[in-house]
């Protein structure tokens, strides 16, 4: 029978979620980390984390087995699952690597054992896609609350079958104080066992606590309208800055006024890139429109925030023209290239779309950017970043991403980097009105 005493925690996929995951786990429990990329796995066991998200020390002192042999997943009994869940170029939910990770432990699984996915997927996922992918692969069956009835207690424990559960991710890459341990994680489970044993789990590494959801699909829920209330809250952001652009008033002016107001939220405009905001909408909406509804509002906050790569770059070449430039012949520099500030997250990055689109326009183009992988972007873009911009070279320096080197550097070195009548394009509030020429 498992307990928390004999748990033995198997984390696959080591990405942004399940290292830091692993290593919080890692405190309690045996951990077994499983990732099929060799590569990550020769650099974990080097000590070095690509994503920084864990230290080299952290590394450096841990026990954690890192493996890419599914093999060593046998010694394990409650698995965790934290593999990507992306859209396709159609804005489809592409569930390929959950499905390849269930069958991973379809293959690995035994009789009493634990599935956990931590996964953004929409609701019904789990039960729908992963469970049966499991089951046909171990010839096991879920343990649902309609299993128990009159069984034994050894049934209940799972001697017949294994247990499943969700509780999703609500890692912050880049967030060196909301970490993992000090944000509320939701758990649940296939049965009323499972959800309780889970979520006592959990409860061991979360100092922040536990919310334990009543089904699988609530946490599902509860997960995909996170991200999409931010999309939607981004974009309206995006609009009143459309807005108050035409009307010739500051949006951040104006916005700084309304959160005089105690109830006024927080939210700036932007671009919306990375493996979140920009892709979580897109589970829920599908599921909607399977179900013969059509999701207006969170389609329209997706197609304006799709959008604003393009309106970033008129403004861009508006404002160069106002300045009397050229803009086909205009040199750009822009200044991040991550989807959010102080974190090496390349993934579904807007800059590489306000990139394309300078290009188009015939102007010449370099992307500075300390934080991320130079090699990185290349692999995955196309796109060479400039090691270091080059003094009174630029006809426009934009800032996507508010790094906090960027901001610590002041806009004075930006300005620095100007030609004459050079502009200064902050998308993203990193300095005052009177410092730059152009905001959003």
């Amino acid at each position: 029978m498992l307990t928390e005493d004999n748990i033995t925690i198997g984390i696959i996929g080591l990405g942004y979620v399940g290292l830091p995951l692993a290593t919080a786990f890692e405190k309690f429990f045996p951990v077994v980390g499983y990732d099929n990329s060799k590569n990550r796995i020769a650099q974990l066991n080097q000590s070095v984390d690509s994503t920084g998200e864990v230290s080299f020390e952290t590394l450096q002192n841990s026990a954690i087995k890192f493996t890419s042999d599914k093999n060593d997943l046998k010694a394990v009994n409650f698995y965790i699952v934290c593999v990507p869940t992306p859209i396709t170029a159609k804005n489809i939910p592409d569930l390929e690597m959950l499905k390849s990770a269930s069958k991973l432990v379809g293959e690995v699984i035994r009789k009493g054992d634990v599935v956990v996915f931590e996964s953004t997927v929409y609701p019904g996922t789990t039960e729908e896609v992963c469970i049966p992918v499991i089951s046909n692969t171990s010839g096991l069956s879920c343990i649902f609350d309609e299993d128990f009835g009159f069984y034994s207690v050894a049934k209940q424990y799972g001697v017949d079958g294994f247990h499943c559960g969700y509780s999703p991710e609500r890692i912050n890459p880049g967030d060196k104080c909301r970490t993992i341990d000090k944000i509320v994680k939701v758990t649940s489970g296939s049965s009323d066992y499972s959800s309780e044993f889970i979520d006592k789990v959990y409860k061991k590494i979360i100092t922040a606590g536990t919310f334990r959801a009543s089904s699988i699909a609530v946490a599902e829920a509860s997960k995909v309208i996170e991200n999409t209330q931010r999309d939607l809250n981004i974009a309206l952001m995006n609009e009143l800055s459309i807005i108050f652009d035409r009307m010739g008033l500051d949006t951040e002016e104006v916005l700084q006024a309304a959160e005089t107001k105690w109830n006024f939220l927080a939210f700036r405009p932007g671009l919306v890139g990375g493996h979140c905001i920009g892709v979580d909408p897109y589970y829920l909406t599908y599921k909607s429109q399977s179900l013969g509804y059509n999701p207006e509002i969170i389609l329209a906050g997706r197609k304006l925030n799709d959008d604003m790569a393009r309106i970033a770059a008129v403004k861009i070449l508006s404002g160069l023209t106002a300045k009397g430039q050229i803009t086909d012949k205009a040199k750009v520099l822009v200044c991040g290239f991550s989807f959010k500030e102080n974190c090496p997250d390349i993934r579904n990055s807007k800059v590489a779309d306000l990139h394309s689109i300078l290009l188009d326009k015939g102007c010449m183009v370099d992307v500075y950017d300390p934080v991320v992988s130079r090699f990185q972007v290349e692999d995955q873009y196309g796109i060479n970043l400039v090691s270091a911009p080059i003094s009174r070279c630029y006809d426009a320096v934009v800032i996507a991403v508010a790094h906090t080197e960027f901001i610590a550097k002041g806009a004075g070195f930006f300005r620095s980097l100007l030609s004459q009548d050079g502009i200064l394009v902050d998308l993203k509030y990193a300095f005052s009105k009177d410092e730059s020429d152009l905001r959003l």
